[in-house]
């Protein structure tokens, strides 16, 4: 018998005895040994944490060895060339996920991030943090939704509560997918915590973790990341949370999480074990199905309408004489807020748009009320 095959022997016979002793398969996952802000060992030892926390966990070194690590297993090579080995092994299949600092995401394919809620200690998932789904920003967040609910269904939560955060989108974002739930698309919205409830989220609904999923354009959730994570630290080291999360995205079968160079020791343990979860709750197969699922509630009809069309010239559409404003109307998206008014002055109805402490406003005589809220329906704007 060949060396090279008792070595190949003994690799299958030790990982039939750490599957025996962890109580299953271990998953392997590849982590970039080089590059973040707080030096190699810095990863190294959120590899061990990860290592001695999590028993379904085996991280895999993928860079230069890190001196006094040396129980892990590590795909070596030189720096420069770490972010093109993880890619290659990932794809290739050495390891089943990867966690890195940077990977090259191609248009389409967004990470969903999970967060530490500091209101009441609750992990909240952010839908999403990195890459984008999409180029149109209703687009991006209507799939960040879905592939937020695939997210959760891949870590075991099978009714995952949903809740939008209050930026521009969110109520047009919001109506898609109640057009959605209603032709049979399972969603469960979550409700704020603030009084008048509703699922469009504001900050305190974040900081309480109100919802399992928080769904914002990736920009947004970058930011929020970076805030949850090191807001005690002073902002130079990410010590809390989960990081930016796996990729998802339409046809992509891979599985790989960001952290930031800024992250520390805990968050890189804490990203292992998410990515480790997911990879053995199927996600990209969640994902896939969840797609589906979408598109037979008319996913496909939803994006059509929030991508802008190209307008021709706009019709010249006069206010009716003013009138006092004694009611207002809320729920309207701040991209939408001017066009709807004007569908209220065709009807002559005297309405002004206004800013109030949850978001745009449509104020007008409240005998009109009723009225206004049929013609905003039928064209759309509730």
């Amino acid at each position: 018998m060949s060396e090279e095959i008792k070595k190949l022997i003994g690799s299958a016979l030790l990982d039939i005895i750490e599957s025996a002793k962890s109580g299953g398969p271990k998953v392997r996952v590849g982590l970039m040994a080089s590059g973040s802000e707080h030096g190699a060992e810095e990863i190294a030892k959120g590899a061990r944490l990860a290592a001695q926390t999590f028993s379904s966990v085996k991280p895999v070194l993928i860079g230069p060895k890190v001196p006094g690590y040396d129980e892990f297993e590590y795909i070596e090579c030189a720096e420069c060339d770490i972010a093109a080995t993880l890619e290659a092994a990932v794809k290739d299949g050495k390891v089943d996920g990867a966690v890195a600092m940077h990977f090259p995401f191609p248009l389409g394919v967004t990470t969903i991030g999970r967060v530490l809620t500091p209101g009441r200690g609750k992990p909240m998932i952010l839908a999403s943090t990195t890459g984008t789904s999409s180029t149109v920003r209703g687009e991006a967040m209507l799939r960040n939704a879905v592939y937020g609910i695939a997210t959760a269904k891949a870590l075991g939560i099978a009714k995952p509560t949903v809740g939008i955060l209050n930026v521009d989108t969110a109520q047009p974002v919001f109506r898609a997918l109640t057009h959605m739930k209603e032709k049979g698309y399972d969603i469960t919205f979550g409700s704020s915590v603030r009084a008048d409830g509703g699922s469009v989220l504001r900050g305190n609904d974040i900081l309480t973790g109100a919802v399992d999923i928080c769904v914002t354009d990736t920009l947004t959730g970058n930011v929020l990341v970076k805030m949850f994570s090191s807001f005690t630290t002073g902002g130079s080291y990410e010590s809390t949370g989960w990081g930016y999360g796996p990729s998802c995205g339409e046809g992509w079968n891979y599985v790989v999480s960001i952290v930031s160079r800024a992250s520390g020791a805990p968050v890189i343990a804490n990203a292992l074990a998410f990515t480790a979860a997911v990879v053995a709750g199927g996600l990209p197969e969640k994902v896939q199905a969840e797609l589906k699922a979408a598109r037979k509630a008319g996913l496909d009809e939803e994006i059509d309408a929030l991508t802008p069309k190209i307008a021709s010239a706009e019709e010249d559409v006069k206010a009716p004489p003013a009138e006092p404003t004694d009611d207002e109307l809320h729920g309207i998206d701040v991209l939408e807020i001017d066009n709807a008014v004007k569908v209220l002055w065709k009807a002559n109805i005297y309405a002004e748009s206004a800013m109030g402490c949850t978001g745009p406003v449509i104020k007008m005589p409240a005998r009109h009320i009723e009225t206004a809220k049929e013609l905003l329906k039928q064209n759309g704007y509730l």
